[in-house]
């Protein structure tokens, strides 16, 4: 559906701060669903845990919402042209289980309520059948000048 060059041309984010590497789902104003491969290679895995390697859940969350950003850009169209995506909230986050190299994440959000420029998700993480991570998250597209809607 969405390669990370498809990504890269709707996101801001670039290595090693982008955590989507293809969306394989959109139903446009609805859900999203986006890949994201968990390597070794990555930046933080060097102190986070030396010789016990664990993705920290922040980045897990950080996924989630850059797949979220993905769906209300695109669903956005023209309106979003020059602004950016911007979290606003992350609520009854909950991690279930570990994140570590050599997993894929399966990024789900679905889009509980949309007002205007501010988007509503509720969504999950999954590690095969196993949900790593789960959240509620709203977001809001404005300028990319912080604080201007």
């Amino acid at each position: 559906m969405l390669d990370v060059q498809g990504i890269m041309d709707v996101l801001p984010h670039r290595y090693p701060f982008l955590f989507v590497d293809r969306i394989i789902e959109l139903d446009e104003g609805k859900r999203i669903v986006g890949i994201k491969n968990v390597s070794i290679d990555e930046p933080f895995f060097q102190g986070h845990f030396p010789g016990e390697p664990v993705m920290p859940g922040v980045l897990v969350l950080e996924a989630m919402g850059q797949t979220a950003g993905v769906l209300a850009f695109r669903a956005m169209g023209k309106e979003a042209e020059g602004k950016g995506v911007y979290l606003m909230s992350m609520n009854r986050v909950k991690f279930r289980r570990p994140v570590v190299p050599g997993d894929q994440l399966r990024l789900e959000l679905d889009v509980v309520k949309h007002r205007g420029m501010i988007w509503a998700f509720i969504g999950k993480a999954l590690v095969g059948d196993h949900v790593a991570a789960e959240a509620e998250i709203l977001a809001t597209i404005m300028d990319k000048e912080v604080g201007e809607r």
